[in-house]
């Protein structure tokens, strides 16, 4: 196995083509075909279908690829430092659930670049695509909570792909809603006052367990709930509808403005959660994330 069969393996994979990945690596279609096939026999597993119709990648490939991306992007940052010997630009990836404040940490940490060239990437999205983009080293850092009732679930799972979690905020859960709202005003709000309204919920697509909810209580039978894919649109129906979330309490004014408040919910039984950061189980985080992780502790004051 070499360092250019995996580097075509993946390539393919991004093209989904054979030819088109061809073209990208600049060798002859045949040439590509006959690497993977000498690379697929001497692994042991079909890495890519193949019919009339194009290719495709199977369950097992998949998972040789995620680890072929590790392997490429490790050397690739190993020769950029101690080979390349030139200022190379300056890469740094996270994926996150949908917290205001760890976008904003994010600006604070790009902001101290200046002119420096970068190529830095943040993705809102799903808890198993954070899982997956740290795992595949699309991110370096995956930004999400656990609690008491996810704990179990997701700990094995992290263990599972090699990853870590560390603790960065402790903190009670909170109603989040728009300030004309009815129980805006209010010093705490129980799950019982906010039965009339529209619980506000993030999808989780076909990973929807109650244990990769982004908000605590995910078991809880809402008399009305309304399930979106961005945090804009949360706001949008928080207005319009009355809607709510739930959420750790930290207020990004700088990025959602004035009209959005939070108000500590009242609750029975243990509402705590951390929100801390994934990783990859042995390699240590670039200057840039432990930039970022430096920001996003300054919120630690808004903790209760």
């Amino acid at each position: 196995m070499t360092l250019s069969q995996l580097k075509y393996a993946i390539a393919i994979s991004d093209a989904k083509s054979m030819n088109e990945a061809a073209k990208s690596l600049f060798i002859s279609q045949p040439s590509l075909s006959s690497a993977i096939k000498e690379l697929e026999e001497e692994i042991g597993i079909e890495i890519f279908k193949r019919s009339n119709r194009g290719i495709q990648i199977t369950p097992d490939g998949k998972e040789f690829i995620g680890y072929a991306r590790q392997v490429v992007m490790q050397y690739e940052l190993i020769e950029s430092k101690y080979i390349a010997k030139e200022n190379t630009k300056k890469k740094f990836g996270i994926s996150l659930q949908h917290y205001t404040f760890a976008v904003n940490a994010f600006v604070e940490m790009v902001k101290q670049f200046g002119m420096d060239e970068y190529e830095f990437s943040i993705t809102e999205t799903k808890t198993n695509e954070i899982i997956e983009d740290v795992k595949s080293f699309k991110s370096e850092i995956g930004i999400l909570y656990i609690n008491d009732f996810n704990r179990k679930v997701l700990t094995k799972l992290f263990a599972e792909n090699e990853l870590e979690f560390h603790d960065l905020l402790h903190c009670h859960t909170y109603v989040y809603l728009w300030k004309g709202h009815p129980l805006a005003a209010q010093k705490e709000i129980t799950l019982e006052e906010l039965e009339e309204y529209p619980c506000l919920s993030f999808d989780q697509g076909d990973y929807n367990s109650f244990y990769f909810a982004e908000e605590v209580f995910s078991t809880y039978q809402y008399k009305r709930l309304i399930k979106a894919n961005d945090r804009a649109t949360l706001l949008n129906l928080m207005k319009g509808l009355n809607g709510y979330t739930l959420c750790c309490g930290i207020i990004c004014e700088e990025l959602n403005g004035l009209e959005y408040c939070a108000v500590k919910l009242k609750a029975d039984v243990d509402d705590r959660m951390t929100i801390g950061y994934i990783k990859r189980k042995g390699i240590p985080l670039s200057a840039l994330g432990e930039k970022y992780l430096e920001e996003i502790q300054k919120y630690e004051e808004y903790m209760c």
